[in-house]
């Protein structure tokens, strides 16, 4: 899969962005510090006078890439849906038992994520504390009904379309597949987000039970 990886480009739709910052040096700069830089500070507080501070150039040069900050998390999230997208498909590819399938399907959308040495100006452990604390809040917008028919949580919502499809191979006749598929995937940021914030309203105390919790969840739910 690494050797897969190493090679693959992530489409994002090119309406978020003015320029594809993967097509030079600074453009991965942006994003791979612009990454470090919201983890350490938060969405709230970055600026993009911070980011060209950190990367020693102009704020209008990341200008040229991205019209505003909340661009550029969108940019963020779905460069990381569309990893995770490929994740899961690497995953669930080949598997004949449709249990062995959906609980793979769910490690990948549930689990704590480790860097991804392939993908040098990406440091996805840290994409996913950021997606984790800001996906929802970036997603519930004024903006959410344009930017959705724009197509910019497109690759979000095939995640979620997979997560359908394998459910519904486990269980055809179980009627709310996509309400049990997005529960899990935005519940799952929740749960860590708990785990790390607020122990005390959640049972997730490690990094692997946000997935045992939903791979219990899910197979007593889709129980016949």
């Amino acid at each position: 899969m690494k050797t897969v990886l190493s090679n693959l480009k992530i489409q994002v739709n090119d309406k978020i962005y003015v320029k594809d910052p993967e097509t030079s040096a600074l453009g991965k700069r942006i994003i791979q510090e612009s990454i470090i830089l919201i983890d350490e500070i938060g969405f709230e507080d970055f600026t993009f006078r911070k980011l060209g501070e950190r990367i020693g150039s102009n704020e209008s040069s990341i200008y040229r890439y991205f019209d505003s900050k909340h661009k550029l998390m969108l940019y963020l999230s779905s460069w990381y849906w569309g990893w995770i997208e490929y994740k899961l498909l690497f995953a669930t590819t080949n598997i004949s038992s449709q249990t062995e399938k959906l609980n793979k399907a769910i490690t990948v959308v549930t689990e704590k994520i480790v860097d991804d040495t392939e993908t040098l100006h990406i440091n996805e452990a840290i994409l996913n504390k950021i997606i984790v604390a800001e996906f929802t809040k970036n997603l519930i917008t004024k903006g959410v009904d344009a930017e959705n028919k724009d197509g910019f949580f497109l690759v979000y919502k095939r995640v979620i379309t997979r997560l359908v499809e394998i459910i519904n191979e486990v269980n055809p006749e179980y009627s709310f597949a996509k309400s049990l598929a997005s529960a899990v995937v935005e519940g799952a940021l929740h749960q860590h987000f708990l785990k790390d914030h607020l122990k005390t309203i959640t049972d997730c105390t490690s990094n692997d039970s946000v997935t045992e919790f939903y791979i219990d969840l899910i197979e007593k739910t889709l129980r016949k």
